[in-house]
């Protein structure tokens, strides 16, 4: 009985840590999409979450053969960011975003279009919930751009009401919140 006690009090360090290494990761919420909460990305996760494909390029320039990449994920950024009726950047989106910009500052191109989607909760009409929005994802693709990012990679878009994150809570403060992935999903090697 004492070595089951002393075998389970040596693996206490590690299942504390392996707890907060789950704990650490982002949330997988809707297929392809990645709910990052209050949480901050590291660069390594948002580049391999938009560009993917990136990965294949990198194999092929060391020789390698790519048999193909994960699709791109869609990251939900915290779920409680903005107030009612309000675009204002929140402190903690501003630290997610800066991730984004890192990654964002070195690429280019048509096929690397980032899709900003701003949504609304329910309290506003259709009309109202559309144009505050965009305006949450045109603040958005702003303060990248204010960052570095080139302002023809960011494709801000105004999703209104209609995409809720908690469709049985229509007031949810989670349905106020900004989505940003590929505009379009690359092309397989």
């Amino acid at each position: 009985m004492k070595q089951v006690a002393r075998g389970v009090q040596r693996s206490l360090p590690v299942l504390a840590w392996l707890a907060a290494a789950v704990l650490s990761l982002p949330v997988q919420a809707a297929e392809g999409s990645v709910e990052l909460g209050a949480g901050v990305p590291t660069v390594k996760d948002v580049e391999q979450g938009l560009f993917p494909d990136d990965v294949c390029e990198d194999l092929k320039a060391s020789g390698f053969k790519c048999m193909g990449f994960k699709p791109p994920v869609r990251f939900v950024l915290p779920t409680t960011s903005f107030q009612v009726g309000s675009s204002a950047l929140p402190d903690g989106l501003k630290k997610q975003l800066d991730v984004f910009a890192q990654v964002l500052k070195g690429k280019s191109g048509s096929a690397r279009a980032v899709r900003i989607e701003g949504h609304a909760d329910a309290s506003g009409t259709p009309e109202v919930n559309e144009a505050l929005s965009l305006r949450r994802a045109e603040a958005a693709r702003d303060y990248l751009v204010s960052k570095g990012v080139s302002p023809d990679l960011l494709k801000p878009v105004g999703m209104g009401s209609k995409a809720l994150a908690v469709g049985d809570q229509p007031m949810s403060p989670k349905n106020r919140r900004v989505e940003i992935g590929r505009e379009q999903p690359p092309q397989s090697p």
